[in-house]
C-alpha cells in the first residue's frame, strides 16, 4: 500500500498528466522537447514537520518541483500557455481530491538556454507546496 506522500504525488502527476504537454516524473531530460512542452515532476523534500501530540500528528509542507520546458521559435507563449494551464491544474481542486489540506504553487523564475544547432529551450523550476497530515513519518 502506497504511503501518503507517494499517493499525493501520484495524483499531482496524474494532474499534470491530463495536460497537453507530456507530463514525466523522475525522469531525465529527453533529447527531443514535445511540440507541447515538457513537464518533469520532481518528488522534492518534505521538509521538517510541525509536530502535534494529541492526537499524535505530523504536519508537513511538502516542496515538490514541476521543471517545465518549451522549445520553438514562440517559446515565450509557448511558456506563458504551459505555466498558466498548470495553475489552472492546480487551482481546479487545490486538495487533490482529498488527499492533502492545501496545494500551491510559487512562481517560476524561467531561463533562456541555448543549445547548439537547434532552437533555444526556455525553461523553469515552478515549486509546488503540498500541506498534508500523516500519524507516521514513514507512511
Amino acid at each position: 500500500m502506497p504511503t501518503i506522500r507517494e499517493t499525493i504525488l501520484t495524483a499531482l502527476h496524474a494532474r499534470l498528466s491530463a495536460l497537453s504537454a507530456t507530463a514525466l516524473r523522475g525522469e531525465v531530460l529527453p533529447e527531443r522537447i514535445p511540440a507541447n512542452g515538457l513537464l518533469i515532476l520532481r518528488d522534492g523534500e518534505p521538509g521538517d514537520p510541525e509536530v502535534t501530540l494529541s492526537p499524535l500528528a505530523y504536519h508537513y509542507q511538502h516542496r515538490a518541483e514541476i521543471e517545465a520546458i518549451v522549445q520553438g521559435a514562440t517559446r515565450d507563449l509557448a511558456f506563458d500557455t504551459l505555466t498558466a494551464s498548470i495553475g489552472a491544474a492546480l487551482t481546479a481542486d487545490r486538495t487533490l481530491g482529498g488527499l492533502c489540506d492545501w496545494v500551491e504553487a510559487e512562481a517560476p523564475r524561467p531561463v533562456d538556454l541555448p543549445i547548439d544547432g537547434a532552437a533555444s529551450l526556455k525553461a523553469a523550476v515552478i515549486p509546488v507546496v503540498l500541506h498534508f497530515s500523516t500519524a507516521e513519518p514513514l507512511s
